[in-house]
């Protein structure tokens, strides 16, 4: 596939509802103990997943029709000094081995190894161009864990900071002080489609499913949550009210009230 082809293997409409399961090299990852059982949970309401390398090799049967994006660095927030934060290991190459459609990689605008991680990342989209495979450059300010610093201006501006050195997708955090309306200034501002992640799990369902109403009205393309999806105490429930909120503009009272009718 081009690399047009490749981008649109995630979206539907212009939007796309995305499963990151590449936690495991980061945190330990209760609710994620089978990955492969996860994605036929939630395959229905799912348009895309992150996964690292070891799950992708072996998750190909499960993802007919499914964007694949391959994670091609290692982060945390458990060590400090050099070995902390975004450790460049896979590249294009490696995703095109297992069939991936697109690549993803930290970047940490502001953070205290920005010069090795800046050329990371521009070595990785580089490097894409040759083989047509889209990337998604997910921009946190300052660091993984950095919540504090997930204001709006520090969030428009890893946004445009990620599109400008390349990437076809920017995934981003909803900032911490944006009031309805606000993530404008991150969409209006960013010339690639802008994807929001979800975080940790709030363990508030009208919460979660407020904040992706208030992002997709914004302009948002979609959202990449994880861990609100899969440490939820029904993962496919919740899934499904957040594709409705994406695909069918359910407002978060409506997808809200869905969770409470059983899956067909």
């Amino acid at each position: 596939m081009n690399r047009q082809e490749n981008l649109e293997a995630f979206f539907r409409n212009g939007k796309t509802v995305i499963l990151p399961l590449d936690h495991a090299v980061a945190i330990p990852v209760p609710g994620l103990e089978n990955p492969f059982d996860m994605i036929d949970r939630v395959s229905p309401y799912v348009d895309g997943y992150v996964m690292n390398l070891g799950v992708a090799m072996r998750a190909a049967d499960s993802m007919a029709g499914k964007g694949i994006c391959l994670r091609t660095d290692v982060y945390n927030t458990r060590m400090t000094g050099e070995g902390a934060g975004s450790i460049n290991v896979y590249g294009v190459e490696e995703a095109e081995m297992v069939g991936a459609n697109a690549v993803m990689n930290m970047l940490y605008p502001n953070g205290f190894n920005e010069r090795v991680n800046f050329q990371e990342v521009a070595d990785l989209v580089r490097t894409s161009l040759d083989l047509d495979i889209p990337t998604i450059i997910e921009a946190l300010p300052y660091g993984l864990g950095q919540s504090d610093k997930y204001t709006l201006e520090n969030v428009q501006f890893a946004a445009r900071l990620a599109a400008e050195l390349g990437a076809d997708v920017v995934k981003v955090p909803y900032p911490i002080d944006a009031k309805p309306g606000d993530f404008l200034r991150v969409t209006e501002s960013c010339f690639v489609p802008v994807v929001v992640l979800g975080g940790a799990s709030m363990n508030d369902d009208a919460s979660l499913l407020k904040m992706v109403e208030d992002a997709m009205s914004a302009g948002a393309a979609g959202i990449a949550i994880g861990r609100n999806v899969w440490q939820h105490k029904n993962p496919a429930l919740i899934a499904r009210s957040l594709a409705a909120v994406v695909h069918e503009e359910a407002s978060a009272l409506e997808a809200l009230a869905l969770l409470k009718e059983p899956l067909r």
